[in-house]
Order: C-alpha cells, then sequence, then structure tokens
C-alpha cells in the first residue's frame, strides 16, 4: 500500500503522497494509504493552512525535474498573499511564458507549491483543479490576495 494521508479540506477529500522521504502528490480525491509521520505533519501544516494559521509550509518536496521543476521552485518562492504573473516567471527563469503556464498546469502539488498565485498578465489563468478559476480565486481571498483580482 502506498504512502498516503487524506485531509478533508474546504474543497472536499485531498490525498497527500509521499515517496522517498518527500511529498510528492496532492490529489483532490480521498486515496487508501498509509500514513507516515511526514505525511500526518503535512496534514497538519495543511489544515493549518486552510484555518488561516500557516503561511509557508515547512515540508520537503519531490521537485519535478528540468524547467518543470524550476517553476515549482519559482512558485515556492512567491510570499503568501502576493501573485506574480506568468511572464514574471519567465523571466526569472529565462524560459518562455508559455512553457512556465503548462508546468504551472502540470503541479503535482497544489496549494503546497502555490500554482494558484499565478496569473495571466491580464486576468486569472487557468487552474486544473476541480472548480477550476472559482477554486483558484477562493485560495487567493483565503491568502488575503483578493484585492490583487480587482
Amino acid at each position: 500500500m502506498s504512502a498516503r494521508a487524506v485531509l478533508d479540506g474546504p474543497f472536499g477529500p485531498m490525498t497527500l503522497s509521499e515517496r522517498d522521504g518527500l511529498i510528492d502528490r496532492l490529489e483532490w480525491r480521498a486515496l487508501p494509504g498509509e500514513a507516515t509521520p511526514l505525511l500526518g505533519e503535512a496534514v497538519r501544516q495543511l489544515a493549518a493552512y486552510f484555518d488561516r494559521r500557516l503561511t509557508r509550509f515547512d515540508l520537503p518536496f519531490a521537485f519535478l525535474p528540468g524547467l518543470a521543476g524550476e517553476v515549482q521552485r519559482a512558485m515556492v518562492a512567491i510570499p503568501f498573499g502576493e501573485t506574480r504573473t506568468y511572464g514574471d516567471l519567465s523571466r526569472t527563469i529565462g524560459a518562455p511564458a508559455q512553457a512556465v503556464g503548462q508546468a504551472c498546469g502540470a503541479n503535482p502539488l497544489p496549494i503546497l507549491i502555490p500554482c494558484h498565485r499565478v496569473l495571466a498578465a491580464s486576468g486569472l489563468g487557468g487552474y486544473s483543479a476541480p472548480g477550476g478559476i472559482e477554486t483558484k480565486v477562493a485560495l487567493l481571498r483565503l491568502e488575503g490576495a483578493a484585492s490583487l483580482l480587482i
């Protein structure tokens, strides 16, 4: 059985997965598995985030290889309550904005690696989680970044 733990969050059940001592996936559904101490801590931190008691995750993540991993690291650097554009990240890592957008959409650790904080130059951009843009807006509101959406 895989190392997994489920949190009943505000958007429904979320399953966190661990591989080789790293958090490697957040899925928007409940999946069976055995929890580990690291997953217990990840669930605790995610619950604290939703309760507005945590603004930065302190967990070991399994970053993807190549450009996608660079984009993930750039997203982790975006502070709680702030946003960046795909173009901002494009300039930061020296890759086309379209490739940055694709990497954001492929992020296997939404919320923990905050792809919801990345916006289009003139609008919200996309969000691949259930609920799509509404979920993205809800996360930005939770972080107090809703004024940036106007």
